[in-house]
């Protein structure tokens, strides 16, 4: 039988960890995969995938590292990308007891913070114990997020896209474009996990438009 011990061996050397567990069908469970930041960026940085110029180079890591680590351990992979069918990846978050919905709607994780982000996930016909729940790091703290994005594209707790990129698209973007998004960076939490070269790596990805 899989215990926890032998999936956080496998994440930990791929520089993953086991950021949520979930109940799964049948009296299995699902097991998180995140980034553990910020080892994990050089590890995928020497990848093949990293390296061959083809598109989507992180997915086909997470495709190819995920995949073995699940069969390895008789489990299947999950991911959130490569849908439809999408697997609900921000329901698993939240109902982990390690996620919540922060004042900006964005997922904000109690080691993550605001840089949440799911690699993939394992489904595994054992259970796996789950972490004890934790309040949310948004209980006590001063949200500065709130106020963080310049151009007020998270008003209200829902996300404008167009007015976010619209942003990016402009000469004062370009600090979000290089170092990531200003109210993810305001988070209290892990803001010395993610590194700016993943950042910017992301953001090229969300607006690969951007001058």
């Amino acid at each position: 039988m899989t215990g926890r011990t032998d999936i956080e061996e496998l994440a930990a050397a791929e520089r993953l960890f086991v950021s949520g567990v979930v109940p799964g069908d049948n009296g299995g469970s699902v097991a998180l995969l995140s980034p553990d930041e910020p080892d994990f960026w050089a590890h995928f940085n020497a990848s093949p995938e990293a390296q061959d110029a083809a598109p989507e180079p992180l997915d086909r890591w997470s495709s190819r590292v995920i995949g073995a680590m699940a069969v390895s351990l008789g489990g299947a992979a999950l991911f959130p990308f490569g849908g439809p069918p999408w697997h609900p990846f921000p329901r698993w978050a939240l109902a982990s007891g390690r996620a919540w919905t922060a004042p900006v709607g964005l997922i904000v994780h109690g080691d993550m913070g605001l840089f949440a982000s799911y690699r993939g996930a394992i489904a595994l016909p054992s259970p796996l114990p789950m972490r004890s729940i934790r309040p949310s790091p948004c209980k006590d703290c001063a949200r500065p997020c709130i106020s963080a994005c310049p151009v007020g594209a998270f008003e209200g707790g829902q996300y404008d896209v167009p007015r976010c990129k619209s942003h990016l698209d402009r000469p004062e973007g370009a600090i979000c474009m290089s170092g990531g998004c200003l109210v993810r960076r305001a988070c209290p939490v892990g803001q010395d996990r993610r590194l700016p070269a993943q950042s910017a790596f992301h953001m090229k990805a969300f607006h690969p438009d951007a001058a």
